[in-house]
């Protein structure tokens, strides 16, 4: 347990078709599963004995169940739509209450196995149609669209605009996600709008930090921290330009930050894998309006967070999902005219190497410190 190629063959062992992309070298890996609606599940940077950078729900696919809520497959990029709660969720009934007995994930995000499209050795295109109806009685006919491309070394660095130290060993991918309104009226926020919504789900660690770079140049708040009641200051710290946040797994809590506020580019260290992750996401050029997720009345439903991080935690019985922590991302609402799309693109890029070649490219990409990131809970 642990590597990629203890992932792989136990989706075999499952009989779960998966998808393999792999760099022209063979080392860099990603496992997609087209029956989960074209999630990456795992990607490695060292061959079948490297480790495993996504969380996987052994316990609940090897059950083979059907969950009628939400089937936690786990996985590192999945595609979801927004929003969860309030007047125009998607999760919830017309005029019922929003509390978790309630919550159901819409099987086209859940159960559904996407189509593919076109695939080849560095990349796989899903795509699939859907009707779904939101809380407020309103209908959407959506097209879905969504290619996962491995990136080569080179890619990455153009994308970083930084070369990256030889012996730092990397796995990359980019997700390109469109929605198109197939519907003949157009999508509105009277009666309630749609977003993209990306969650990568990774693996906790004592020694895991994400930090999430913030525009101090932007007005209004920085960080909203009270999705499961306020985080405690001992695992949230915001300094002049970045929220670092404790992942541990051990104490269910979750932040956003708004579009004002949000930067491109964020992510996540763990030190005692030496591990680096890097996410990029698309951000409009424009202030847009965001889905609110939050679940119950809103004050209001567009003022929406870009970007979230989640750890993972016991809940009031004791039990717990995971544990895992996530990073997500979402589009700006999608206000669409019939036949008119939104597309969100985002990179996830892992790099594992000596700690002073990754504090290299921390210091060059973010203007911070690694050891100070990587001390700052510990």
């Amino acid at each position: 347990m642990g590597t990629y190629g203890y992932d792989k063959l136990f989706f075999e062992a499952n009989k779960i078709d998966f998808i393999e992309l792999k760099s022209e070298d063979e080392t860099a890996r990603l496992l997609i599963v087209p029956a989960y609606q074209g999630r990456v599940m795992t990607s490695t940077a060292g061959g079948d004995n490297g480790k495993s950078f996504g969380w996987i729900n052994y316990k609940f696919i090897e059950s083979g169940k059907k969950d009628p809520q939400f089937n936690v497959y786990g996985g590192e990029e999945r595609f979801w739509l927004g929003p969860e709660g309030g007047p125009y969720s998607i999760y919830f009934k017309e005029g019922a209450s929003q509390v978790y007995e309630n919550w159901i994930v819409p099987p086209i995000i859940d159960t559904e196995a996407f189509d593919i499209s076109s695939v080849d050795n560095q990349n796989v295109k899903f795509i699939k149609e859907a009707s779904l109806t939101n809380a407020s009685g309103t209908e959407f006919r959506i097209g879905i669209e969504r290619t996962v491309s491995i990136l080569s070394r080179n890619l990455v660095e153009q994308s970083l605009n930084h070369n990256i130290p030889e012996g730092i060993n990397i796995v990359a991918y980019q997700t390109d996600n469109l929605i198109t309104n197939l519907g003949d009226a157009p999508w509105t926020k009277k009666g309630g709008l749609l977003s993209i919504w990306l969650l990568c789900m990774f693996n906790p660690s004592p020694e895991t930090t994400v930090f999430l770079p913030y525009n101090s140049d932007a007005e209004g708040v920085i960080v909203n921290d009270d999705y499961f009641g306020k985080v405690p200051a001992d695992r949230l710290i915001v300094d002049s330009s970045t929220v670092y946040f404790k992942i541990d797994g051990k104490y269910r809590s979750k932040i956003g930050i708004p579009p004002g506020r949000a930067m491109e580019l964020c992510g996540s260290y763990d030190s005692g894998s030496k591990v680096l992750t890097l996410l990029w996401c698309s951000l409009p050029d424009e202030p847009k309006p965001y889905v609110n997720s939050k679940w119950g009345e809103q004050e209001d439903s567009y003022n929406g967070d870009a970007i979230n991080s989640y750890n993972d935690g016991p809940v009031e019985d004791g039990s717990i999902m995971g544990p895992f922590y996530e990073i997500e991302t979402s589009s700006p609402a999608a206000e669409l005219y019939p036949n008119e799309s939104i597309r969100h693109i985002q990179r996830i890029i892992h790099l594992q190497g000596e700690e002073a070649d990754l504090a290299g490219l921390v210091r060059d990409l973010f203007k911070l410190e690694l050891q100070e990131i990587a001390g700052k809970f510990n």
